[in-house]
């Protein structure tokens, strides 16, 4: 038997951890021993904290024959505000490279942070991850990073359980979420439902609360206005490949 003692909620790194979101009154609890985000580091990190090695994905084969596992992610979904509209006015060119823009510095936001960029969806793309921490940071600093001179980005952000469907697609509640959240968001702007300040990165905050009506699933009254703290410097990507 182990003679750890158990930690203590006051030796905690971060009540800066998710614990507890709530996401439209389904309350999704976060896996214990697992770090979504260290407050005061400045960046959103994961990784387990004396927890045993997964084992999901390598049972026997029949103990996965009669039934479909829940996998736990994170999505987060963006789209270019007024694209159809720009494109009707500048042209197809223009969208073109508007569109080659932000596909470049999506990829490059995701694979820093280590998350999947997993569709792209027109004028947005759908990113996937399986911790908070970096999913959620990849929206925000995507959101906060991109040049709104032409057009804005605006996103959705939620998690919890969903079905891989073909491989490459998810099915289930937080999905539709975050997609629904995206819709209702305002140009620059970051929706998100259950997120306390304290469990964010040093360099995210909780720009304010409003409340939402999203077709399928309903009013939400505390949906969360996340981005940067004001006067933020963002450096230069080194190596970032966008077209001039």
């Amino acid at each position: 038997m182990s003679n750890q003692q158990p930690r203590s909620p006051k030796e905690s790194p971060s009540r800066g951890i998710v614990d507890r979101a709530r996401h439209a009154g389904r309350e999704i609890t976060a896996r214990p021993g697992v770090a979504l985000v260290e407050a005061g580091s400045g960046s959103a990190r994961s990784g387990a904290v004396g927890t045993a090695p997964p084992t999901r994905g390598i049972e026997a084969p029949r103990e996965i024959a009669e039934t479909i596992a829940l996998v736990d992610r994170a999505f987060a979904f963006v789209d270019l505000c007024g694209f159809t509209h720009f494109m009707a006015t500048n042209g197809e060119h223009a969208a073109i490279d508007t569109l080659t823009r932000f596909r470049a510095l999506t990829r490059d936001i995701a694979v820093r942070r280590g998350v999947l960029v997993a569709k792209w969806l027109g004028d947005g793309a759908m990113i996937v991850g399986v911790e908070v921490g970096p999913t959620l940071a990849t929206a925000v600093e995507l959101i906060g990073r991109y040049d709104g001179s032409t057009l804005a980005l605006r996103g959705g952000f939620a998690h919890g359980q969903a079905l891989i469907m073909d491989g490459d697609d998810y099915i289930g509640r937080p999905t539709n979420l975050a997609s629904r959240l995206c819709q209702a968001a305002h140009p620059e702007e970051l929706l998100a439902v259950g997120y306390p300040a304290a469990s964010l990165p040093t360099w995210i905050r909780v720009l304010g609360i409003r409340s939402v009506t999203l077709p399928g699933l309903g009013r939400i009254r505390g949906a969360q206005r996340l981005g940067l703290v004001p006067d933020l410097e963002l450096p230069d990507l080194s190596n970032h490949n966008l077209p001039s």
